[in-house]
């Protein structure tokens, strides 16, 4: 495996994984997903900045041999999921001369997860620096995006910055740079869902700290090289904000249709009122399109079909994946049918009681939608409307 040359010394040393289908056993993948490694090599030392998903390490480690790479001091760890640090017992194995920069809720992370000794890592604090010789690491100590040990590394003298998870995106590439198309804003947007979105006040500050550098390149270590950091960090700042957009989801199950009736009407009579949906069959939909819809969407309002007393499997665990991601949405409700009686929506409510939403009164329904119960849809879709207009969306 050949590196790539991102600046003079400054090289990429990741690798694609085409062939993963979903990521952290939740969200399904459309472009398999990278995992990147940066190599900087200073006048007087060289250093790795993160290294590989293990199932690569033996490819990974014989790359170093294949470009002639002799020498590595230091490994800097910015995060100790192993998707980031797996192959560092073979680097430190195959260069045991080099030691584990990181800071201290990593390297704890480090000795538990890959047994690395603590002789062998070296404890930096938060904007402490490194020296390379002619090249300065600069570490900036980043909980939250989106573990408690992770952090950025800032190459000084080539203003580039290394963010980790943040900034990312689970994207194969032969072009290192990132395209600016819609399938990296798509790829990036779910997984800033996936990771990010319960983060989101987080993410604002360290925007903030980013913009204030003014890095020439941002360099994630999932996804492409943004060498254009306006295009990625714009869309953070959409992504990120307290406002909704005017969106309703419709995630529902039914199963016997009656549920999925209501969920197209109500979404027909939003329509007239200048008010997009998206629906979301929880059963047979990829989870990643839900995740994205919960980016911007304003209003949810769910609809199930009731299991023995209580709500389908399948929306309970919709309402748990959302009360976890912690949307934006404001506003939320139920739809439900059944057959015999039960309690369709209270557990549900419960569970999102923590993101504070403004609950408008459900619909519940035996069997097929009656008249009376159309009126109740009318009227749920002219509240969802008023309440659009009031925060400013319509």
């Amino acid at each position: 495996m050949k590196f790539k040359t991102i600046k003079e010394n400054i090289l990429y040393a990741g690798m694609n994984d085409e062939d993963r289908l979903i990521f952290d056993e939740l969200i399904p993948l459309d472009h398999g997903t990278s995992y990147n490694s940066y190599l900087v090599i200073g006048s007087d030392k060289t250093a790795v900045i993160d290294t590989m998903y293990p199932k690569f390490t033996q490819e990974y480690i014989k790359s170093f041999d294949e470009n002639n790479i002799t020498k590595i001091d230091y490994i800097i760890a910015n995060h100790g999921e192993q998707d980031h640090s797996g192959s560092i017992p073979a680097l430190l194995e195959k260069f045991p001369q080099a030691i584990v920069v990181t800071n201290q809720v990593c390297a704890k992370n480090l000795q538990e997860m890959l047994l690395i000794p603590q002789e062998k890592i070296k404890i930096i604090s938060n904007h402490e620096e490194l020296s390379l010789g002619n090249k300065t690491l600069k570490f900036m100590i980043s909980p939250g995006v989106h573990w408690p040990d992770t952090m950025f590394t800032y190459i000084k003298e080539d203003n580039i910055i290394c963010t980790c998870d943040f900034l990312g995106a689970h994207y194969i590439f032969d072009n290192i740079f990132a395209p600016e198309t819609e399938d990296l804003e798509r790829s990036a947007k779910k997984y800033y869902a996936e990771i990010m979105m319960p983060f989101s006040f987080v993410c604002r500050k360290y925007l903030a700290q980013i913009e204030e550098l003014n890095a020439d390149m941002i360099l994630p270590s999932h996804g492409p090289i943004h060498k254009n950091p306006k295009y990625i960090l714009d869309l953070y700042k959409d992504w990120t904000s307290d406002k909704g957009k005017n969106l309703v989801l419709l995630p529902y199950v039914s199963m016997y249709d009656s549920t999925k009736e209501m969920i197209d009407y109500l979404s027909v009579k939003l329509k007239e009122k200048g008010i997009p949906s998206i629906k979301y069959d929880m059963v047979d939909g990829n989870l990643g399109d839900l995740a994205i819809a919960l980016v911007d969407g304003n209003t949810i309002v769910l609809g199930t079909s009731m299991v023995l007393a209580g709500p389908h499997p399948a929306a309970f665990n919709t309402v748990y994946l959302a009360s976890i991601l912690r949307p934006k949405a404001k506003i939320a409700s139920f739809i439900g049918s059944y057959g015999w009686g039960g309690d369709l929506f209270s557990k549900m409510t419960d569970l999102l009681s923590g993101l504070k939403l403004d609950i408008i009164e459900p619909i519940l329904v035996k069997g097929k939608a009656k008249p009376d119960d159309y009126l109740k849809l009318n009227n749920m879709a002219d509240t969802i409307y008023q309440k659009h207009k009031e925060l400013g969306l319509i």
